[in-house]
């Protein structure tokens, strides 16, 4: 300060002696040339001839004042044209007269400015400087409004993926893996109007190349004159309304936390697809290119202004996605809302570190804070909408039985349910705690899991709690033979979606051979429970003359022998009616069953054929009204079990049955087939029908 001082002192002092000694302009500048000869510091004396206040810095002003106020924005001429138009020879002309009275108010800033005219010359200068000031302003709002290249949605295929997206691969892809939607990631990206940077983040460019230029050439002259405060604001509300309307363009809307509470899921649901987008376009892509237009035009100039612009365009779309994501942070919880929130999550996750570096410094370190603690939210939101699936499972008590038998519906949710959570095993191991999983470490079977993950160890109580539930509801039916047929039903289906996704290699091999051995002793019950009575139809003990029924040393007693022929045909149409709308959608575990069935029956039903017909055959009248069923018929009748269509048998072993618009029709008799459905197509033998192969040994 005293330095400043003591150099206008000096000015003064040299000033007053040129007026004194000065008679005319040319000895005035020689005299000046010298004073400034010895010290530098009255090189500023050159801008002043004379002190009568019409020198040459008086003409030069008045030179280019005419300029600047041609361009007043309040004149004709100002209001209804652009200098960075189509003119641009003026606004080079206009440009120089701007530095040259930036310049001379610069110069008399440092004057003692004693005199009244060297004062009215100052504000003369101030005075253009601030209209020039105004002009510059309208032209650099005008600029970013001309030349912003609005987003098309179009354009942001291929420029934004998902991560999922790219495990799937790319639709663009020919024969051999070669591409064939041409050009490189980077060439791609340019024709976008994109940049992709050393981190591979692109940089979306809403703004025409060309006019950088002209904005650093007006901005420079705006911050060097005083007005970068001026500049910052026009830039910063011009580009905050661009960002703005990209999120509206992409479907986002100002929504409050009331307003995203009542909406329906189906409505949020939507309004979160496109949220999802919103944050990898604009902050993964449109705010990387704001930053990067501002380093462009302020970046040389005012490194701390050019981050104060940039966090004042920027923040409000940002914080307008933040706070989004916060209302649904806390909307109310349920199963289906899981998905959309880890999608959320992984999102933000994916976008943050750019966010961090793209607001750091002290003007954005909120709006990085507040993104930081939407993660976290969005997190203990996932978490809780985990544990109320988890207890969904567990309340599930419905009463009602599954008709048929079939798969309950609650097993199919949750089995695509989990097959669709483990895709987000990555995330959800971050957010899971393994102490978090309530799972008693006697049990052998966890330590033999496919992963010591939280994830495993989640899923591992979640399918042991839906086995628990299967078996209580299979309790619902009367008939164990039926309760078996369920629980060998919903088991496989359960061993069957593990092993046709990535839940094999979470649970591991021997959680899959555990239930397969489930599956095959429920096999066994169902064939004990269900055919047990008839096949005991088939023994000999019993139905002969000697004592006690035994056929040793005895004849055959004919009532016995008919008593057993027709509790069996009681027995199997009783099973024939029962089972046919029984229902075994797994067709290799169907036709394995079927088989096993066979493999039981049709031998034992043909021996005692064999040995005992002879003895009804008296007559052939006796004979038919007892054996109505060849091991041929009975063979065929077993392909209608399981199919979960009612069917009868009628008196003679015919049967009838309309179902969905087919008439199927039964015969009886030696060697018999069945015309089924539609012409062409005839089933004749269960083992012609089916393999051979023990496919239950593979449950």
């Amino acid at each position: 300060m005293a330095a400043a001082e003591g150099d206008e002192r000096v000015i003064a002092t040299a000033q007053q002696i040129v007026k004194s000694l000065g008679t005319t302009k040319n000895v005035t500048k020689d005299m000046i040339m010298i004073l400034s000869s010895f010290d530098n510091r009255l090189s500023t004396m050159t801008e002043l001839l004379g002190g009568s206040g019409t020198g040459e810095m008086e003409e030069r002003l008045e030179a280019a004042e005419t300029k600047i106020m041609h361009w007043d924005s309040n004149s004709s001429a100002g209001h209804h044209s652009s200098l960075w138009g189509d003119l641009s020879d003026e606004a080079e002309d206009f440009l120089g007269a701007v530095d040259e009275v930036a310049g001379l108010t610069e110069s008399l800033r440092k004057l003692s400015l004693a005199s009244d005219d060297e004062r009215e010359l100052l504000e003369r200068a101030q005075f253009a400087l601030q209209i020039a000031m105004d002009r510059l302003e309208d032209e650099f709002q005008q600029v970013l409004i001309r030349n912003t290249v609005p987003l098309e949605a179009d354009r942001l295929k291929g420029s934004i993926s998902t991560r999922r997206e790219d495990d799937v691969g790319s639709e663009c892809s020919g024969e051999g893996g070669e591409p064939e939607c041409g050009g490189s990631e980077e060439g791609d990206a340019a024709d976008r109007g994109a940049c992709v940077d050393d981190e591979g983040v692109v940089a979306l460019d809403l703004i025409q190349q060309e006019a950088i230029s002209d904005l650093k050439v007006i901005a420079h002259r705006m911050i060097r004159s005083g007005y970068g405060e001026e500049c910052c604001h026009v830039y910063s509300s011009v580009r905050r309304d661009v960002l703005e309307e990209c999120l509206s363009i992409l479907g986002v809307d100002k929504l409050s936390i009331d307003d995203v509470q009542k909406m329906e899921w189906n409505t949020l649901d939507g309004k979160i697809r496109r949220w999802i987008q919103a944050v990898k376009v604009v902050i993964g892509g449109i705010i990387s290119g704001e930053h990067r237009l501002c380093d462009q035009i302020f970046g040389d100039l005012d490194g701390k202004m050019g981050d104060m612009c940039f966090v004042e365009a920027a923040k409000g779309a940002v914080l307008q996605l933040l706070n989004f994501g916060e209302a649904v942070s806390i909307v109310r919880r349920s199963p289906e809302k899981l998905f959309r929130i880890l999608d959320m999550y992984d999102a933000l996750a994916e976008v943050l570190p750019n966010l961090g570096s793209l607001f750091s410094g002290n003007s954005g370190d909120h709006v990085v804070e507040e993104a930081k603690t939407l993660l976290v939210s969005l997190g203990e939101a996932a978490k809780g909408t985990f544990a109320e699936f988890d207890n969904a499972v567990r309340r599930e008590t419905s009463r009602t039985p599954i008709q048929g038998g079939a798969i309950h519906p609650l097993v199919r949710y949750v089995m695509n349910y989990l097959k669709l959570l483990v895709d987000y095993s990555d995330t959800l191991n971050v957010l899971m705690d393994s102490e978090d999983v309530n799972i008693s470490e006697e049990d052998d079977e966890i330590k033999y899991l496919g992963s010591s993950s939280p994830m495993a160890r989640r899923l591992f109580s979640l399918l042991s709690l839906l086995e628990a539930n299967v078996v209580e509801k299979s309790k619902l039916y009367k008939d164990a033979a039926i309760q078996y047929i369920f629980l060998m039903n919903n088991i496989q289906y359960i061993v069957q979606r593990v092993k046709d996704s990535e839940l094999s290699a979470l649970l591991g091999d021997r959680w899959v051979k555990k239930r397969r051995g489930q599956v095959r002793q429920y096999a066994t019950g169902y064939l004990r429970s269900a055919w047990h009575k008839v096949l005991s139809c088939l023994k000999d003990e019993g139905i002969g003359s000697g004592s006690g029924g035994s056929l040793s040393g005895g004849s055959v007693s004919k009532v016995a022998l008919k008593e057993r022929f027709k509790s069996f045909n009681l027995g199997f149409e009783d099973i024939y009616r029962n089972q046919t709308a029984w229902n075994v959608p797994h067709t290799q575990l169907r036709e394995e069953l079927r088989i096993s069935i066979s493999e039981k029956v049709i031998p034992a039903y043909r021996s005692f054929m064999g040995r005992f017909r002879s003895h009804l055959e008296s007559t052939r009248r006796h004979a038919d009204k007892y054996i109505k069923y060849t091991p041929e018929d009975l063979e065929t009748y077993l392909l209608d079990l399981f199919e979960g269509v009612p069917l009868t048998l009628d008196s003679k072993g015919d049967g009838i049955h309309l179902s969905e618009g087919k008439v199927i029709v039964t015969y009886s008799g030696l060697g018999a087939s069945r015309r089924v459905g539609k012409p062409g197509f005839w089933r004749t033998g269960l083992h012609e029908k089916a393999c051979s192969a023990n496919i239950l040994n593979k449950y």
